[in-house]
This record gives C-alpha cells, sequence and structure tokens, in this order.
C-alpha cells in the first residue's frame, strides 16, 4: 500500500470515527441525557388494532396515515408525470410563445414556497373549482362498491375532496421539476437523430413519440426515480389542510396521547423505510442502465 492509500484510508477512518462518535452523542443526549419520561408502549396501539367484529388486525391510524401517503405521492406523481412531459416538450418546442409560456411556468412554480402553494390551491380549487364542477356530490353518491373502491385508491369520499387538492398541489409543484428533467433529457439527444427522423418523412410528433422519447426516457428515469422519492417527502406538507397522512396523523396521536418524541421518531423511521427502499431500487435502476449503455454497439 503506497503512502497516497494510506493517508486516503486513515482519513476515512477518522471521518468514520467522527461521524460515529458524533451520532453517540445525540444518542447519549436523547435517551439518557434528556429529562422525558419515555413510552415506546403507546407506539404500537397505534400502528395495528384488532378488531373483535372481524377477528383479525386491521392497520391503525399511523399505518393509515402511512398508506394514505403512498397514495397521495403515487397520484401526485402521476399528475406530475404528466405535466412535466407536455410542459418539457413545450420548453424545447421551436416556437417561443410556448419556450416562454412554459419557462414562465417553471420559473413561477419554482420561486414559490410550497406552503403558499398549498393554501392557494385548496383555497381555489376545494371551494371554487370542485364545486363547481359537482365533484363532491358525485363522490358522496356512489354505490357503496364503488365507495370501496374509491377508499382503496385514494380515500373515503367525506375526504375526498382536500386529497384531490392536495393531489394537485403536489402534482404542479413537483411538475416543474420534472419539467426541467424532460428538457433536459430531450436536449441530451443527438441532433443527427432529429435530423435523421426527419429525413424518414416523420413529423414532429412522429419523431419525438417514435426516436426522441424512448431513448431520453432511458435518461430520464434515475432523475423521475429520484424526484417520486422527494414526492414522498413532499406530501407531509399538506398535512395542514388536514389530509390525513403520516405527518396529520401523528400530531393527531400526540395531542391525544402527550407522547411527542417518540411519535416523531416512529414517523421518521416510517418515512426512512419508504425512502431507503426506493434509494435501494433507483441504484439498482441506475445501474442497469450503465451496464446497457456501456454495451458495444
Amino acid at each position: 500500500m503506497n503512502s497516497s492509500s494510506s493517508r486516503q484510508l486513515w482519513l476515512n477512518l477518522l471521518l468514520i470515527g467522527i461521524l460515529t462518535g458524533f451520532f453517540a452523542f445525540v444518542l447519549y443526549r436523547l435517551f439518557f441525557s434528556l429529562n422525558y419520561n419515555w413510552n415506546w408502549s403507546v407506539i404500537p396501539t397505534y400502528l395495528v388494532r384488532y378488531d373483535e367484529q372481524s377477528g383479525r388486525w386491521l392497520p391503525n391510524i399511523l399505518l393509515q396515515g402511512l398508506f394514505t401517503t403512498i397514495k397521495l405521492s403515487i397520484w401526485g406523481m402521476l399528475l406530475a408525470g404528466l405535466l412535466g412531459l407536455i410542459i418539457g416538450i413545450l420548453r424545447t418546442s421551436k416556437r417561443l410563445f410556448f419556450r416562454l409560456s412554459a419557462r414562465t411556468f417553471v420559473e413561477l412554480i419554482r420561486n414559490t414556497p410550497p406552503l403558499v402553494l398549498v393554501f392557494i390551491f385548496y383555497f381555489f380549487v376545494s371551494d371554487q373549482i370542485l364545486p363547481a364542477i359537482g365533484a363532491d356530490t358525485f363522490v358522496r353518491g356512489l354505490s357503496e362498491e364503488w365507495t370501496e373502491r374509491l377508499a382503496y385508491l385514494t380515500t373515503t369520499p367525506d375526504l375526498f375532496i382536500p386529497f384531490l387538492s392536495g393531489v394537485i398541489t403536489i402534482g404542479i409543484f413537483q411538475s416543474a421539476y420534472i419539467t426541467e428533467i424532460v428538457r433536459a433529457g430531450i436536449e441530451a439527444i443527438d441532433k443527427g437523430q432529429w435530423d435523421a427522423s426527419k429525413a424518414l418523412g416523420l413529423n414532429y410528433f412522429q419523431q419525438l413519440r417514435l426516436v426522441i422519447l424512448p431513448q431520453a426516457l432511458r435518461i430520464m428515469l434515475p432523475p423521475l426515480a429520484n424526484e417520486f422519492i422527494s414526492t414522498i417527502k413532499y406530501s407531509s406538507i399538506v398535512s395542514i389542510i388536514s389530509i390525513q397522512e403520516l405527518t396529520f396523523q401523528g400530531l393527531q396521536v400526540m395531542s391525544s396521547t402527550q407522547v411527542t418524541i417518540e411519535v416523531w421518531l416512529t414517523i421518521t423511521a416510517m418515512y426512512l423505510l419508504i425512502c431507503l427502499s426506493l434509494s435501494v431500487l433507483v441504484n439498482h435502476l441506475e445501474y442497469r442502465l450503465n451496464i446497457y449503455n456501456r454495451r458495444p454497439a
């Protein structure tokens, strides 16, 4: 081992030692020096409950909040992906009006605090647009079978309007970032691909659908997957409009039990479990794509 490698090894060990000492200090202060009465026995009762009527264990409000967070993130990401794809294509358009309109949308959303967007879309969408199109009346008039399907895919009818407002808010906010991913993916494709597809007689939309986007998608997939992880974390902000996702349910548990740190640590662990699992999948995806890109032509 040469001197450079030896110094790098000792530096890495020093950094690991510093980080280990820091986390040990934090844990010591948290569990031993903090004047706090720990009560972890409360947490399991709010994760699952036993239903005597059905004779089964069912998710309690913390797990229900986790499921709502996942559903909210999935629907929000689908909306964001659709909007981001359309606006991203407009960002690369040859027409100045389309490019300026898309750029204005991106800059407006990216430079507005998410909390402000939540309130704007909640009060405007839920109070003006959705009642005007009769969404609440339609949802409440569904049959029992469709109500169960709606609750399985989204939430119960009485909470559907806030849930939909949250989906729209997350979708619009995340679409601004996905727009830039789509734009970068399209612009990363060599100009010769455009020229070759044009020489084949394809129009602009056929070029995008058949030639450009399939190649750009391989570039866009890893950052899009990372955006989905960000969407899960951003979803906690809609707790302020009483959407019963994980953070909101955690606040409810804290207010009823006065157990604070245990609940926050449990919520943190649940978010970490989802996000770290997705991060592993994203890393695996990037690895597989890199192998594909390194294959000889």
